[in-house]
């Protein structure tokens, strides 16, 4: 079990922002599968180099992905560990604040 007492609301928030952009969600949606080269990612995605370096270093911040070289090539893969820690960390939430339906706001119950 991961306690997520330990880790800094910064890091928190930096793996939930990664999640707040839908080309930083389809590239984690296709990194699910396998270990993919900046290059594969660009002829996918459809987008220039620069655009995807951009989302690639905020996935990196957030540690969601590893990088690793090989030759001029750098390969990403998703790192599961800090996926558990943000899964971790929504979990807590459900178990101490149990999940209720939503009240109105006119006062009828």
């Amino acid at each position: 079990m991961v306690n997520t007492t330990e880790n800094a609301p910064a890091e928190i928030a930096a793996g939930f922002h990664a999640f707040s952009d839908p080309l930083r969600i389809s590239i984690l949606e296709l990194l699910r599968d396998r270990e993919l080269c900046v290059c594969e990612l660009c002829e996918i995605l459809k987008v220039s180099q620069s655009k995807l370096s951009f989302h690639l270093k905020t996935l990196k911040e957030a540690a969601l992905v590893r990088a690793r070289q090989e030759g001029r090539w750098i390969y990403y893969s998703l790192n599961i560990p800090q996926f558990a820690v943000l899964e971790q960390y929504l979990a807590e939430y459900r178990r101490f604040s149990p999940i209720l339906p939503a009240r109105s706001c006119n006062g009828d119950s």
